[in-house]
């Protein structure tokens, strides 16, 4: 007989859980407390870190081991790839959890269409209509999801699908300037996050969050939403939702050398970029053939002229136009960018007013671009 959920009084679902940094270690955490079973946790391999490049878990195996969960670190889930016995002893270990879900999270493998197969709901369900903008969900309305249904693969996306689609949606809706943002809970298929979405929920993106700001209030609501998803299925009360087909966009992976500052962008382009970068790769520039790291960035107001227009901006983009403690003015595109926390290499994090005081700077000095940038 199942078990029954303690807090609800539906049945307590059995979960594979898939992922592996920070943002999924909060959800493990969520689903670990709400009363349903952690039968298998996968993630990845340890990885070397740190100066003495030392072998580190992941957030989420290190959850996992603190509260006896078993851990599968499969290199590889391709059964014809590279790793083929890793991904056999995955695919028994998922049978041998007899689990009623995989919950996946920012796991950094692709699931093969075998993981799909394996974990497939065993009774589909209808699709709904799109509910009005807004509205909390779950996004069908009831009894979609059969209780004691095996509920297939859920994905904890962090954007408002179809936006953003693909692997860096935080940092790409602060480059974009979105106004807001938020997490889809989604019913996976062989497609890169295509899927039918189960619950949504929207956050606003604020003037002065980064990736690591934002990524932290979108873990948390990841946690909350995939707790209330599975507690909603296991009382046959999900009903997915077909993606649209109008505003599919793409997060592309961010790559080291995107970091590097263009001052040829618009001031508020590069305060964006700062933003989206914070923490990882980090905005950088060259300054006296140093690489800058820049972590905090706003646009300068320039002020107006005689007439009342903006005031006029140099055309040598990338050069210095004042040094004071509350920041380093630096001209952008037709406008002006205040630098406001940097680091030297080797060193520290820093307000501007302590950067200045160890760096000679001056206005009429010239920031470049790094040297890694294509």
């Amino acid at each position: 007989m199942p078990s029954e959920h303690p807090a609800t009084g539906s049945r307590a679902v059995r979960i594979i859980f898939a992922g592996t940094p920070e943002f999924a270690r909060v959800a493990l955490e969520r689903l670990y407390a709400s009363g349903h079973t952690i039968a298998l946790v996968l993630t990845q391999p340890d990885r070397p870190a740190g100066r003495g490049m030392k072998l580190h878990a992941s957030a989420v195996k290190q959850f996992a081991l603190d509260h006896g969960i078993p851990v599968a670190q499969p290199r590889s889930l391709r059964l014809d790839g590279k790793y083929p016995q890793d991904a056999a002893e995955a695919r028994q270990a998922i049978a041998d959890a007899q689990a009623d879900v995989m919950v996946v999270a920012a796991y950094g493998l692709i699931l093969p269409q075998w993981v799909l197969e394996d974990m497939a709901p065993t009774l589909p369900a209808a699709r709904g209509a799109l509910p009005p903008e807004g509205e909390f969900a779950p996004l069908g309305g009831p009894a979609a999801l059969m209780q004691r249904a095996k509920l297939g693969c859920l994905n904890i996306h962090g954007s408002l699908l179809p936006r953003w689609r693909g692997a860096a949606p935080i940092h790409r809706a602060i480059e974009a300037g979105d106004a807001e943002t938020g997490v889809t809970i989604m019913q996976m298929d062989a497609g890169l996050d295509t899927g039918d979405m189960l619950l949504m929920h929207s956050l606003p993106i604020v003037a002065t969050d980064t990736t690591g700001t934002l990524h932290d209030r979108m873990a948390d609501l990841g946690g909350k939403l995939i707790v209330m998803a599975l507690d909603l299925a296991a009382a046959g009360r999900l009903k997915p939702i077909r993606q649209p087909e109008d505003g599919v966009t793409y997060a592309h992976k961010i790559e080291k050398h995107e970091a590097a500052i263009d001052w040829h962008q618009s001031a508020e382009q590069i305060v964006r970029r700062v933003r989206a970068f914070n923490p990882f790769p980090g905005a950088s520039a060259t300054l006296n053939g140093e690489v800058i790291k820049v972590w905090g960035a706003r646009v300068a107001d320039t002020g107006e002229d005689g007439a009342g227009e903006p005031a006029a901006v140099p055309e040598s983009t990338g050069a210095i136009l004042a040094v004071a403690l509350d920041g380093i003015d630096v001209v952008a595109m037709h406008s002006v960018v205040t630098l406001t926390e940097l680091q030297r290499p080797g060193g520290k994090r820093l307000a501007v007013a302590d950067f200045v005081r160890g760096f000679g700077l001056q206005a009429g000095m010239r920031f470049g671009l790094p040297a890694a940038a294509p």
